[in-house]
């Protein structure tokens, strides 16, 4: 794809700007650079306005301003998501609180983002008077307080600890994988500073021998008197990196299932991958070969109430080797501390050597799917099926909190896909701004988004940065009349459900300038694939809108809104 993104180039401590004096704003921003930031995404405000000339001015990353904080902060996650570590800038107050719902999915998601304020300067903190965007009660922490709840470290900054908090903050957004809040007021960033003498120091081991050998131990004796192997894997695999550890031991073809939040961290074109495990949602063939294997190995699972069926998991703790990431546990043993990626390897070298059963491929007797009449009238079924054929090798999916989601839980990914959703922050809307940032992380792989009407009516206004930015999305917009999933949750046809029609085809025109989109309305199997077809061919964005029954559901979505409904009632 397009972007305006200038060329890499090796980071250099002491030439972000030459004409001036090297500052607090171009220590932050070397810092950043250095650990692979490349696009810092924000609304600019009166305090942040300086610093951002020294954004403008840095050779290796480019300002994106969104069209509000929220959607700022959303792309900021989607950007870490694919890249290791995202950015945001938001003005003091009024721009950090509005994107704190963003910080906060993050948290709860595992996802490095550094959240930088800008404050009013020092002086004026001082005088403690009634400051535009604070609440005038001459306490300026009350922001920094809030954002404390939803980060990982804090700091705010002075021109005495600039340096040294910059990178202590840094340092737990890179190793710990969680958001962070700096606090920049506009005289700081301005303050002359000594460039650093070098880039951050590594991240210190975490494995202590002993544990690992303990843990090697114990793990050889039961694969030895295991008769079935299985595997299920998580997001969490991911978020600390361990990946090629988890493939390395998913090639010895031992059956594996993903939860739906990990489904990117293993290759579902593998004749070895099961689908995906959602506790009694699950289908059945997944959940017995999951729920019935002698030795479960769980490679960062965190069961939600969203992917495991409220809760539905049946696994017995003295069968399974649970890996998370910095411990292992198994039965009552735990082992700790042990990185993943060391935990993982010794499971492959145990299972190599136990020589247990290979898996099947199951789809090997599957029937091809009937031919559906190009006239036929959409549905929730027809559309994932026209998606889920759609989807290619290499691209980035990102599927809302809703139909689009639990839609695409029974289609497997071809290789090489990026899955991203939101199932335990679970904020409608995420996904059209998260769309920016992946795209901009990794600008050769093709963006496609999967997003509901109700859910898009929250941060549509993101689809003209999108626009502007030249990323050549392929959007299917589900235009079913409202939240589907409340609807079948609670009250079908309640008016609380229900939201303002749109011509969804249209925005596109009236948001960016001609030729750098196209939008189109279907209702029609033939129609869908003509579109999604023509969207490959098109350098630009389309956005398709797919208009389904308001009260047609994908089946994993009503079973998990039956379960959610009686979740909600109240107990005797």
């Amino acid at each position: 794809m397009r972007t305006t993104a200038r060329a890499p180039r090796p980071i250099c401590f002491t030439d972000t700007v030459t004409e001036a004096p090297y500052t607090v704003a171009d220590h932050l921003l070397d810092r950043l650079a250095s650990l692979g930031v490349r696009h810092l995404f924000g609304v600019p405000g009166d305090f942040t306005l300086a610093f951002l000339d020294h954004v403008e001015r840095h050779p290796l990353i480019e300002w994106v301003g969104c069209a509000n904080e929220l959607g700022a902060g959303y792309a900021a996650d989607g950007y870490a998501r694919l890249n290791g570590l995202g950015a945001l800038s938001t003005t003091f107050g009024v721009g950090e609180l509005s994107a704190i719902n963003a910080v906060a999915g993050s948290s709860a998601e595992h996802v490095p983002v550094v959240h930088i304020a800008g404050a009013p300067t020092l002086a004026t903190q001082a005088a403690g008077r009634a400051t535009h965007h604070s609440l005038g009660d001459g306490d300026f922490g009350h922001f920094a307080r809030m954002s404390a709840e939803v980060t990982a470290a804090q700091a705010v900054l002075t021109a005495e600890n600039a340096a040294a908090e910059i990178d202590r903050v840094l340092r737990v957004a890179r190793d710990r994988r969680l958001p962070v809040y700096l606090m920049l007021p506009a005289d700081v960033a301005e303050t002359p500073i000594a460039p650093a003498a070098g880039p951050l120091p590594e991240r210190d081991p975490i494995t202590d021998l002993a544990a690992l050998t303990e843990f090697t131990e114990v793990v050889s004796g039961l694969a030895g008197r295991a008769a079935s192997v299985a595997v299920l894997a998580d997001i969490l695999v991911n978020r600390v990196g361990a990946e090629a550890h988890l493939h390395a031991l998913l090639e010895q073809r031992i059956p594996h299932a993903t939860l739906l939040w990990g489904r990117r961290v293993v290759d579902e074109s593998s004749p070895a991958y099961l689908g995906s495990y959602l506790g009694a949602s699950s289908d059945p063939a997944v959940r017995a070969a999951i729920e019935d294997a002698d030795l479960l190995v769980m490679a960062g699972v965190q069961f939600t109430d969203l992917t495991s069926g409220f809760f539905t998991q049946r696994l017995d703790p003295a069968r399974t080797i649970e890996i998370r990431g910095e411990s292992a546990r198994i039965g009552d043993r735990e082992f700790t501390p042990l990185a993943m990626a060391d935990a993982l390897d010794a499971v492959t070298a145990a299972v190599r050597a136990a020589d247990l059963p290979t898996a099947v491929d199951s789809r090997a007797d599957a029937a091809p799917p009937a031919p559906v009449p190009d006239r036929a009238p959409l549905s929730q079924a027809l559309l994932w099926d026209a998606v889920g054929a759609a989807i290619r090798p290499g691209d980035t999916v990102l599927a809302d909190q809703g139909t689009a989601f639990y839609g695409m839980a029974d289609h497997r990914l071809p290789h090489d896909v990026v899955f991203v959703g939101q199932p335990l922050w679970a904020s409608i809307g995420f996904t059209l701004p998260a769309l920016l940032g992946a795209a901009l992380a990794q600008p050769d792989r093709q963006p496609v988004l999967l997003i509901g009407d109700g859910a898009a009516q929250l941060t549509i206004a993101e689809l003209g940065t999108l626009l502007r930015h030249r990323v050549p999305a392929i959007i299917v917009l589900v235009d079913n009349s409202g939240y589907t999933v409340e609807r079948v949750i609670h009250g079908l046809r309640e008016e609380y459900n229900d939201i303002a029609g749109w011509d969804w085809a249209a925005l596109v025109a009236a948001m960016g300038p001609s030729g750098r989109g196209a939008g189109v309305r279907v209702d029609t199997a033939g129609a869908l694939r003509r579109a999604l077809a023509d969207a490959r061919a098109f350098d630009g964005l389309t956005l398709i809108q797919a208009v389904v029954p308001p009260e047609d559901v994908p089946p994993v979505l009503r079973s998990l809104a039956t379960a959610a409904a009686a979740a909600n009632r109240p107990r005797d």
